[in-house]
């Protein structure tokens, strides 16, 4: 059996032909699937009985089991997943005045155990199939009742160490009989791996990048997120260059402040320094506690720190945080629930 959701429409009309029916009935189903986000042939009420038993014969859905469900005061939500094999993946709602974005998982954990994460505290169990990613974005919207506006890869996992299923998903939901939604309403955020980003500046998605930094220098980023030992500063940036000059998109840096460890004047300066002269933008996010070494710092002090870098050229500002009275941190229901904790 295929998995429905692993095929783009060319794929599925292809299919659908295979077995005798009329091109038509992809569109009818994609429809059925895409736009009113019904996942049972036996619902499709416009198609045969015949056919709708042919397709279940030949097709199928992830099956997701929601385990948790959270909601924040400013309307956030978290949901915790279990997939059929018993594994489990987050996926987040963040609600805006005028839209709606989803952080969607690529992988089961995180192989990159960045000391600051949850995800990679619970360690890294598989990637995600196309499959599974395209589900999490069709199962919320079913669950919210309204589509999303924005998708950003910055859930459980390295997107690049899954590109095939990242790039395969984002072409899916991107099908104009399908989902429809437009390119440049995806983001890609990446610990840094230069193959990855490489890929992606030839690949003609023109998709948005958005890179996790967390300190400008190798010594400290290295510490925080030890990806960096094998993917210095130098080596990052140098495609990082080749990206801008194939793609000419701006890149935005996600640079989480550490009271005491990455949030000194001096880190801002040399952080301003490393990006002097790229089209970037950096996203500053006050650390969600989850390691108790880890603190964040204070209003006045992430403040200073984004004068800092607007002083010197570098556009810049605090993150509005969502989802602060709830596990909004990636990766922390499923650890709750891994430990046995109740919610």
């Amino acid at each position: 059996m295929k998995e429905l959701l692993s095929l783009n429409y060319e794929e599925f009309k292809n299919e659908i032909l295979a077995l005798g029916l009329v091109r038509f009935r992809a569109d009818q189903v994609f429809d059925w699937v895409y736009r009113k986000k019904v996942f049972d042939f036996e619902a499709m009420t416009n198609l045969s009985k015949a056919n709708r038993a042919l397709l279940k014969e030949h097709f199928t859905f992830p099956v997701f089991s929601m385990k948790n469900r959270q909601i924040a005061s400013d309307g956030t939500e978290k949901f915790l997943w279990e997939l059929s094999d018993g594994e489990y993946i987050e996926t987040v709602v963040i609600r805006h005045p005028d839209h709606i974005t989803f952080c969607i998982s690529s992988q089961v954990g995180c192989q990159l155990g960045c000391t600051f994460c949850a995800t990679g505290l619970s360690g890294f169990k598989r990637d995600l199939r196309t499959s599974e990613i395209v589900a999490q974005v069709l199962y919320m919207e079913q669950k919210i009742g309204k589509e999303v506006n924005n998708i950003v890869f910055m859930g459980m996992g390295e997107p690049f160490l899954n590109n095939e299923a990242v790039f395969k998903s984002i072409e899916i939901l991107h099908e104009k009989k399908g989902r429809n939604l437009g390119i440049r309403h995806f983001t890609i955020s990446t610990a840094g791996i230069p193959e990855g980003i490489k890929k992606l500046a030839n690949s003609g998605l023109d998709v948005k990048l958005s890179v996790s930094l967390h300190a400008a220098d190798d010594e400290k980023r290295s510490e925080l997120m030890p990806i960096n030992r094998r993917f210095p500063l130098k080596e990052l940036f140098n495609i990082l260059d080749y990206y801008q000059k194939e793609t000419g998109n701006r890149i935005t840096f996600e640079y989480i402040l550490i009271d005491g460890i990455n949030d000194s004047l001096e880190d801002a300066r040399k952080l301003a320094v490393l990006l002097k002269g790229m089209k970037a933008f950096v996203n500053l996010i006050p650390v969600n506690p989850v390691v108790p070494r880890f603190n964040r710092p204070s209003v006045e002090r992430s403040k200073a720190f984004e004068k800092t870098l607007r002083d010197m050229g570098i556009e810049a500002a605090v993150r509005v945080e969502k989802g602060t009275d709830i596990d909004a941190a990636c990766g922390q229901l499923r650890r709750r629930h891994l430990r046995g904790d109740s919610f």
